[in-house]
């Protein structure tokens, strides 16, 4: 069962073709989305420098046609097709995708292919250029193409043993919404169902907040209320939710002016009032809340949801066997050592990989247009000559001027094209298990900072403060 969606790119307002086409191919080459790019085909192109041989194809058609449109031009068609979750693997989906590409387009266009194994359901990116491979025409993006793509998109799924959607319904949402009543529910409408089931028993605003932290959400006050439920990853504001699920909406409800139907759905259960898999959270300062302002029911609240934090923090510190200060110090102090030091080799690659994207962008401009630049040579400098080949001139100067910018030449000559793509192989899936450990050990970093900092409110630990002096800078 695939969704299917084809959606042309324009080069949109204050955005260059060059620009336009690196974010969306950037996109779908993801390292982190597509297993160390083990996912990625491609035809008639090179995955890691498409962008360019994308806007040079282009400017070919432009130099042949005289033709140009502007803003208003496609520069190229996104094909996204989602599959049922657990019903393919992402070989056979990126077969499928590179199929379907390949049949649409008649092998007439360059394409690259990537499947995304991030999400619950595997699903294959498609961006295809619009210009055909001779340069001398575009993809025609008839009427009914839509319909096209989702029925090569069939045969290929029964060709593979998938099943299909029989009625599908026209839609611009996203693969959650086609699912139907088969998929779970989303961390939004787990929380509407939650808001929904603790309401009736609240008697004003600081109750009901008081029940979802019971509940086993985490809260944040600002400007406008934040609630994460468990088992999310964000917070939601109410306000985005709906006019059902404002504050103003939650007052209103609780005090019976505003009436809702419930979802059709079961609501859902709220959890123990205590939930030790809770990580813990800050301790409130409640004198300072109080000086803002905070009322009577707020400090009620407060002193219950300290309570918890500490009893959340004890049993973390138990679990860990940091019954010793000084060992908490310490573990801390190496976590956030840990995580600095990932966060260092994370960033160190992302500088050689894009070292080595520009380096092969800049290799492949050189070879596509060296042979114009040699024929260039040997008309004498003429130049009628240059002005007729301008743009692909100024590319090979420029690609020329960066090899020496970076140290190339006789002495220390370009390295081979298949060397640098496995060098960016090897560091793509080295950083794709690096990201694994750094989002660990950033959430044992934040995790060892909050304990530590709870520990030190419930001893008495204070930061010492600097002195300042009459200027009013801080000593040294």
């Amino acid at each position: 069962m695939a969704a299917t969606t084809i959606i042309p790119l324009h080069v949109g307002k204050g955005r260059t073709v060059a620009k336009a086409l690196g974010i969306t191919t950037a996109y779908i080459n993801n390292p982190q989305k597509t297993d160390g790019g083990e996912w990625v085909t491609s035809y008639e192109c090179d995955p890691l420098i498409v962008d360019d041989e994308f806007l040079f194809a282009k400017r070919q058609y432009a130099t042949i046609t005289g033709r140009a449109q502007g803003e208003r031009d496609v520069i190229a068609y996104h094909l996204r097709i989602s599959f049922k979750p657990g019903e393919i693997d992402a070989a056979t989906a990126n077969k499928i995708g590179y199929d379907l590409a390949h049949k649409l387009t008649k092998g007439n266009h360059a394409f690259v292919c990537c499947t995304h194994t991030d999400k619950s359901h595997i699903h294959a990116h498609i961006v295809f250029n619009s210009t055909r491979l001779d340069c001398t025409k575009k993809f025609r993006n008839f009427k009914g193409s839509a319909f096209a793509v989702r029925r090569i998109a069939d045969h290929l799924c029964i060709e593979n043993g998938l099943s299909i959607i029989e009625n599908p319904k026209p839609s611009r949402g996203s693969y959650a919404n086609w699912q139907g009543d088969t998929r779970p529910p989303s961390n939004r409408e787990r929380l509407e169902q939650l808001i929904d089931s603790v309401l009736p028993a609240c008697k004003d605003y600081e109750s009901f907040v008081a029940a979802m932290i019971a509940a086993g959400c985490e809260v944040r006050r600002g400007k406008h209320l934040s609630i994460k439920i468990p088992g999310a990853e964000r917070f939601t504001r109410l306000k985005s939710l709906g006019d059902d699920y404002t504050e103003e909406a939650i007052l209103e409800r609780i005090s019976g002016k505003r009436i809702v139907a419930l979802k059709e759905k079961p609501a859902m259960s709220a959890p123990a009032p205590f939930n030790t898999n809770h990580k813990p959270s800050l301790l409130i300062d409640i004198q300072a809340k109080l000086q803002e302002g905070k009322g009577a029911g707020y400090e009620h609240w407060a002193r219950i949801y300290n309570l918890k934090e500490m009893g959340r923090t004890l049993i973390f510190l138990q679990e860990n066997k940091l019954d010793d200060y000084e060992k908490l110090v310490e573990t801390a102090a190496d976590a956030s050592s840990r995580f600095n030091n990932l966060s260092d080799n994370i960033k160190a690659t992302d500088i050689r990989l894009k070292e080595i994207s520009d380096l092969q962008k800049q290799i492949g401009v050189y070879s596509k247009t060296r042979e114009v630049y040699q024929k260039y040579l040997a008309s004498g400098r003429d130049v009628d000559f240059y002005e007729a080949h301008r743009a692909d001139l100024t590319l090979h100067q420029a690609a020329r001027n960066y090899f020496d910018s970076k140290g190339y030449g006789r002495k220390n000559p370009l390295p081979k094209m298949d060397a640098l793509k496995r060098e960016y192989a090897t560091l793509a899936a080295g950083k794709g298990k690096q990201y694994g450990e750094y989002k660990a050990a950033r959430q044992r970093m934040i995790e060892l900072q909050t304990v530590k900092q709870n520990a030190d409110t419930i001893l008495g630990i204070r930061k010492p403060q600097r002195r300042v002096h009459e200027r009013g800078e801080p000593s040294r």
